[in-house]
């Protein structure tokens, strides 16, 4: 008897509708095209943990410009073009903080329920307390502090030039945003800080997505630094940072957060701390690198300074915003580091499905977009591996409105809706608010950072300029190499 005697024809033509119209769903909802590997759960995680930058445009190169990577049982999709960002940025059928919660919970243990309880809340505080919180009020407060550090430096030195942003961005940060005193100014607690940050900013891209008892010196670190919130959040809460703003961003944030619950203020905090500290210190970095290291570029920085400020490296000078609009030079360049060293990936969840291009991005799958290769895409940048400051000169900076494809801010095509507060996004915008934020506040620090540490030193390089690393996609990359300076102050 064969095998088609079991089935009447009946039972036949279902199965035949079922088939084809499997078939054609599938036609109508076709995927991007998928690497996933040889390997279950694991797909190809490998391959592209070896180089995670690398391994994203080489398959953009074969697959184009949407294409799915399946690694550590993820699918992850990648959009490089114009259609494909605009719905990462715009669509109500992706979600910011879906995508986040579990790494917020593995970083900072902020459980799943306090993490969405808080959504509503939050958003109502940043849409109304965006504009009168205005990063400007701290440049006082950000000179002075920067001045403490750079005396401890003395009048010359050679050093590397990460250990040599972080001994000056660490302090004025944590005691500017949080509560004055916060950081240590013992010597060994001041070791003690710089290693359990650095371990856990290193670590944090592993740490939000392994186990943690695979990560033993990470969580170590962790731990001591919610300890020290725990023992300070009254004292931050409590603190008056600047005459005339009783309430900063960070402290109406953590009031909001006791509304749900209190004991979960110290895990914001650590939240913020990251959020404050991680890209601030490597932007400076690079930013300071890349002038070193073009002469005309450092010949014309140190022309504005002096314009400005006189030729003496002595005075204790005070940047104001009046300052910063006549040295605009400075922020063309950390716009321009950024837009040279930005973070591999930012990334959405897919709520629904959602159509790009001829392909149907299934609900699950984490949409991304790579702002470090799209600000190399030469159809939006000019010569785009060249540190050309210049270029910025045709960005409307007084109206923050960027160049076209620069992913940083949001700007030009690829606006960020949270940044410009038209309430589109749904209320994930709550955390996009707030980051955005800490990125106003770090691009001022960085900005008065540079112009004092040039004002008061004659600097050079005494390495070449080092490559970017490729092994983290979260954040603005770390070098590869050392690069130390040689600092003397100016006569």
């Amino acid at each position: 008897m064969g095998v088609m005697e079991f089935f009447s024809p009946g039972v036949i033509a279902v199965l035949g509708s079922c088939v084809l119209f499997l078939f054609f769903r599938w036609k109508n909802l076709r995927g991007p095209p998928c690497i996933q590997g040889w390997v279950p759960w694991i797909g190809a995680g490998f391959e592209f943990g070896k180089a995670p930058l690398e391994f994203i445009e080489k398959a953009r190169i074969k697959y184009g410009p949407i294409f799915t990577i399946f690694a550590m049982g993820k699918r992850m999709t990648f959009v490089t073009e114009e259609e494909g960002i605009n719905v990462f940025l715009k669509s109500k059928h992706v979600d910011f903080e879906l995508a986040v919660q579990n790494p917020v919970y593995n970083t900072a243990w902020i459980p799943k329920n306090v993490f969405f309880s808080l959504h509503e809340k939050l958003y109502v505080l940043m849409k109304g307390k965006m504009g009168t919180f205005s990063t400007h009020q701290f440049t006082g407060q950000l000179s002075e502090a920067f001045h403490e550090q750079l005396e401890d430096l003395g009048a010359r030195g050679t050093v590397d030039l990460n250990d040599f942003v972080r001994h000056l961005l660490y302090p004025a940060t944590v005691n500017t945003l949080f509560k004055k005193g916060l950081f240590p100014t013992d010597e060994r607690k001041i070791k003690e800080f710089y290693q359990h940050f650095k371990t856990y900013d290193e670590g944090f891209e592993y740490g939000s997505q392994l186990p943690e008892w695979l990560l033993r010196n990470w969580s170590k670190s962790k731990r001591w630094l919610l300890t020290l919130f725990e023992k300070n959040i009254d004292e931050i809460k409590a603190h008056k940072s600047v005459a005339g703003h009783s309430r900063t961003l960070v402290q109406a944030v953590l009031d909001v957060v006791e509304t749900e619950s209190r004991q979960h203020s110290p895990n914001y905090g650590l939240l913020m701390l990251w959020a404050s500290l991680a890209n601030a210190a490597p932007i400076a970095f690079w930013t300071l690198a890349f002038v070193l290291a073009h002469p005309e570029v450092h010949k014309t920085v140190l022309e504005a300074i002096s314009s400005v400020f006189g030729t003496t490296g002595k005075d204790k000078i005070k940047v104001s915003d009046d300052d910063l609009k006549k040295l605009l030079l400075i922020k063309w360049c950390v716009l321009e580091a950024i837009r040279l060293r930005a973070p591999g990936i930012i990334t959405r969840k897919v709520v629904k499905p959602i159509k790009i291009l001829s392909h149907t991005v299934p609900p699950g799958d984490l949409l991304m977009v790579s702002p470090f290769w799209l600000h190399r895409n030469p159809k939006y940048f000019l010569e785009p591996d060249s540190f050309k400051p210049e270029r910025w000169k045709e960005a409307n900076l007084d109206k923050n409105a960027f160049l076209d494809g620069f992913m940083a801010f949001g700007g030009g095509k690829f606006q960020c809706p949270g940044r410009i507060g038209t309430g589109e996004g749904g209320h994930d915008l709550c955390l996009v608010r707030f980051t955005l934020y800490i990125r106003w506040f770090a691009l001022l620090e960085i900005q008065i950072c540079i112009i004092l540490v040039l004002y008061k030193y004659d600097c050079s390089l005494l390495d070449p300029l080092p490559k970017q690393s490729c092994l983290h996609l979260v954040g603005v990359p770390q070098p590869e190499g050392r690069c130390r300076i040689e600092y003397k102050q100016r006569t």
